[in-house]
């Protein structure tokens, strides 16, 4: 088969399905970098159409197969297939099924930002990140503790808000960030100076 008849063969139904199966898994993928919902509000004018556009394929894939039966456009089956394993991946990547157990998990928040550090039993920290508009990032790191010292190998962070070592208050249930002149942790309580405990095993 030549390739102008393969293209002729392509219906509009396929080309659809092709497009708005690429551009929904287009904006899956930019919760890697920043959040769906903080793409979708910068680029709404693209990604509705494009989601309104999967909604009328899918749907219209499935009155095809109820119709048709297996003469229904292998075309279309693999573009909403890849979509639909897709986000059965991202889910799972998502999810703790497949992450170490938490240990230790805490949390900072000021006006514009949701700080979670999640400490985990093999060494490895994230610091979820989550803020105004949807957005959301996270920075993984590596950890050790000696005595009541959390200490950063690797830093789960970009800048220098949080310390590379926090100490672990346990009766005040808080890991405390900053230091006095003399290098002796500040273990009173005030803003934006340490991660509430939400849980600790």
């Amino acid at each position: 088969m030549t390739t102008e008849n393969r293209k002729s063969n392509l219906s509009a139904y396929d080309i659809i399905a092709i497009i708005s199966a690429a551009g929904l898994l287009s904006w899956i993928i930019t919760d890697f970098f920043g959040g769906m919902i903080i793409w979708l509000l910068s680029y709404s004018l693209i990604i509705i159409p494009i989601t309104l556009l999967y909604i009328f394929s899918i749907t219209e894939t499935i009155a095809s197969i109820v119709r048709k039966g297996k003469q229904t456009s292998k075309i279309k089956l693999t573009a909403h297939g890849i979509v639909l394993f897709s986000i059965l991946i991202f889910n799972l990547y998502r999810s703790e099924i497949f992450k170490s157990e938490s240990i230790m998990s805490a949390v900072l928040k000021d006006d514009l930002y949701h700080h979670r550090l999640i400490l985990r039993k093999n060494g490895n920290v994230e610091n979820q990140t989550n803020g105004m508009f949807g957005f959301r990032e996270t920075f993984h790191g590596k950890y050790k503790i000696e005595s009541d010292l959390i200490i950063f190998s690797e830093k789960p962070y970009d800048n220098d808000f949080i310390p590379d070592t926090l100490l672990i208050d346990r009766k005040q249930g808080a890991l405390f960030m900053e230091k006095d002149s003399i290098g002796n942790f500040r273990t009173n309580k005030e803003w934006l100076n340490h991660f509430e405990i939400e849980e600790n095993k």
